[in-house]
């Protein structure tokens, strides 16, 4: 029932042609579509992106946040898991809850 409306403002009146009205909706939309794709999808995409590089980057030694908000640093990697140690506790954490390297263990220092 929703669609009928739509349909309607597509058709012409009877005695008009309705090809500069289909035009301009056409171009509507096609701006809303752009407009949508550059300020949602695009930037969620890059982010995506560059959390996956992040991930990959991850090295026993480094000192990350969990998405918990738990600070530690890295003991152990194992595929998608990382055991981190926080003060006195050793927590095992999915890779993908890392959200931020803090520090990187001294030997890339020295090499960056």
């Amino acid at each position: 029932m929703t669609g009928l409306p739509i349909l309607a403002m597509l058709t012409p009146a009877p005695g008009q042609s309705g090809g500069a009205g289909m035009a301009i909706f056409l171009l509507q939309l096609l701006a809303f579509v752009a407009i949508f794709w550059f300020l949602l999808i695009r930037p969620q995409r890059q982010q995506a992106k560059r959390h996956e590089q992040l991930l990959k980057a991850l090295k026993k030694g480094d000192e990350v946040v969990t998405a918990g908000g738990v600070v530690g640093e890295i003991v152990h990697i194992k595929d998608d898991r990382l055991t981190i140690r926080s003060g006195e506790a050793k927590l095992i954490v999915e890779r993908d809850r890392v959200t931020k390297i803090l520090t990187v263990k001294p030997e890339e220092k020295a090499a960056t």
